[in-house]
């Protein structure tokens, strides 16, 4: 258990230092505004509104996409609230006092990242039935789980896990067919 708690420690302490030198990217008001915006993005708007453009656009073909993303997001939705009350992880500006919060989180724990964690999900599953859409949708997403760092919501380990996460729903659910 020593090594298993000395490790630990050692990803506490790299969170701690990666996240407070993220986070004072917001102490300029255009970077804060950018990564707000980006972050509301990644609240689900952006992929509601893409599922609805696929259905415009590709009609019928994109219907099983579109269901397939839906049952991805519910699936992700379940695992990372279980996760979340499993492990009840505060938040980085709540342990930290030199870190700033950025924006008001939509629930109260810190591990995973949902935002991350669906941001990877639909953008494999779109990327998987509309190759086209990757060069926009990874850019997006990296984007979306560095926001949730700089905004000082979440740890790195937060946001890989939910993108470990994320990228595991995303292709076990394209390989069960």
């Amino acid at each position: 258990m020593p090594r298993l708690e000395g490790t630990l420690a050692t990803i506490q302490r790299w969170d701690e230092r990666a996240c407070t030198r993220l986070n004072r990217a917001i102490r300029v008001r255009a970077l804060l505004h950018l990564f707000r915006a980006v972050s509301w993005l990644g609240n689900g708007i952006f992929w509601y509104g893409l599922m609805l453009a696929l259905l415009l656009v590709h009609g019928a073909e994109a219907a099983l996409p579109v269901l397939h993303m839906v049952a991805a997001g519910l699936a992700c939705t379940f695992l990372y609230r279980l996760l979340k009350k499993g492990t009840l992880r505060p938040r980085p500006y709540e342990v930290h006092a030199h870190i700033a919060a950025g924006a008001t989180p939509l629930d109260k724990f810190s591990f995973p990242s949902g935002h991350t964690l669906h941001a990877v999900a639909f953008s494999v599953l779109a990327s998987a039935y509309f190759p086209q859409l990757a060069i926009l949708l990874a850019p997006l997403t990296l984007a979306v789980a560095a926001s949730r760092i700089i905004l000082g919501l979440h740890y790195p380990s937060d946001v890989l896990a939910g993108a470990a996460l994320g990228a595991f729903v995303a292709f076990a659910s394209l390989n069960l067919g």
